[in-house]
């Protein structure tokens, strides 16, 4: 639980705190007033109860509090005669007044209680004692309440100085985090660029000189020219990432790609498309990009791919299969690239399922949550549905991300 949460907690607290304050001074004083020598009328309980009611709000108008509490006592007191417990609700109004820095009202409103209470009283050594003790009541609440400010401004800060070092390890953070992208970035340039660089120029080269001596170009070399170019484009566009932490394009544009690379793949929407929050939308991309590679690699050059979104009202849903060489009883082998499809799916507390199916391909299906902070367990049960009769069954989708990859990729 954030500090924020704690604050708004304890503020909860305190409303439902003052609320039972009030009923308890109020029962107290109408019980005192009830057993006393005169007993008490309705006129008696209405003032005693708007009195000590009034107390419930003292947080949020303490100057309207006093003056209530003061008014409704103080005709109690000259009406039903003078009793020293109906000075309890003026004694915690005074407090609560001065607690808010209205020193000057609240020695106002205790010096016209205590006058009140000596009229009402006969004249004898008795009422003088009484008023001189509700005076020392007085006194101390006026010190209690200036020394609660006081410790209410130092808890403030101290919550303000708790929320700012909050914020500022968040920002300290995400600076480290994209610091740390830019390293990584720069790093991948100074090793692998030059190096690719290399494979394909000496490819081109070699092609070149080959096809100026009239000679079969090896399909080998061919294979390598090819690769080391979509090397290039692969490694520029993971350093476009790395640098902006944003996606390079959509699903769309990836299933784009794919087609125009020789893999047959059908793009399926299924929900009302929108825009989602930037990680949601960052690992759909993700996981459409990893599953496709997987595709191209492994499945065969005939096999069919189709790459489905489902845009639930609180789940995305992605899915890729293809129903190419994969083998339902192969042994699973963790690639690189799938390990972070499944950390990236998890940290976003969703649902991952990898695999080969059972009547031939693989298949990725990967469900998000579209609130942050969503379990997995929250994710509707029936929402896996969606997606029965493309592969597998509904009772598999709900595999965690735990499970293992049964092919080596990425």
């Amino acid at each position: 639980m954030s500090v924020r949460d704690r604050v708004r907690g304890r503020v909860r607290q305190a409303w439902v705190g003052d609320a039972v304050l009030a009923v308890v001074v109020g029962a107290i004083v109408a019980v005192a007033a009830g057993l006393g020598d005169g007993g008490a009328g309705l006129f008696d309980y209405a003032l005693i109860g708007a009195g000590s009611v009034a107390l419930a709000v003292h947080r949020r108008a303490p100057r309207a509090v006093l003056a209530v509490t003061t008014a409704c006592l103080l005709g109690e007191v000259l009406y039903g005669g003078a009793s020293s417990v109906a000075a309890i609700p003026v004694v915690a109004a005074v407090h609560t007044a001065a607690r808010a820095s209205h020193r000057g009202l609240a020695a106002l409103a205790a010096g016209v209680f205590l006058a009140g209470f000596a009229v009402a009283g006969e004249a004898s050594d008795d009422v003088v004692q009484r008023t001189l003790l509700l005076a020392g009541w007085f006194l101390c609440a006026l010190v209690t309440g200036l020394a609660d400010k006081n410790w209410q401004a130092y808890l403030r800060q101290t919550e303000q100085r708790a929320l700012e070092a909050e914020r500022t390890r968040e920002e300290a953070a995400l600076r480290r985090a994209g610091e740390e992208r830019l390293r990584i970035a720069r790093e991948l340039h100074d090793s692998l660029t030059h190096s690719i660089s290399i494979v394909k120029l000496q490819a081109g080269v070699a092609v070149h000189i080959a096809r100026k001596r009239g000679e079969d170009i090896p399909p080998a070399l061919l294979a390598i020219q090819e690769a080391s170019g979509e090397a290039m484009r692969e490694l520029r566009s993971t350093l476009t990432v790395l640098r902006t932490d944003e996606p390079t394009g959509s699903p769309a544009l990836l299933v784009e790609r794919a087609r125009a690379a020789g893999l047959a793949v059908e793009l399926t929407v299924r929900g009302r498309e929108r825009t989602l929050a930037g990680d949601l939308e960052r690992a759909a991309y993700r996981i459409v990009q990893e599953g496709l590679t997987n595709a191209a690699r492994h499945a065969g050059g005939s096999a069919k791919v189709t790459v489905g979104l489902d845009y639930g009202e609180r789940v995305l849903g992605v899915q890729v299969e293809d129903d190419g060489v994969a083998d339902a009883g192969q042994a699973p082998v963790e690639g690189t690239g799938l390990t972070g499809m499944r950390e990236r799916v998890a940290s976003l507390g969703g649902t991952l399922r990898a695999g080969p199916r059972v009547e031939g391909g693989f298949l990725v299906r990967a469900e998000l949550p579209l609130e942050y902070g969503a379990l997995a367990s929250e994710v509707p049960a029936g929402h896996v549905g969606d997606f029965a009769g493309q592969g597998g069954s509904p009772g598999e989708a709900r595999v965690t991300a735990d499970a293992g990859w049964p092919r080596e990729g990425g």
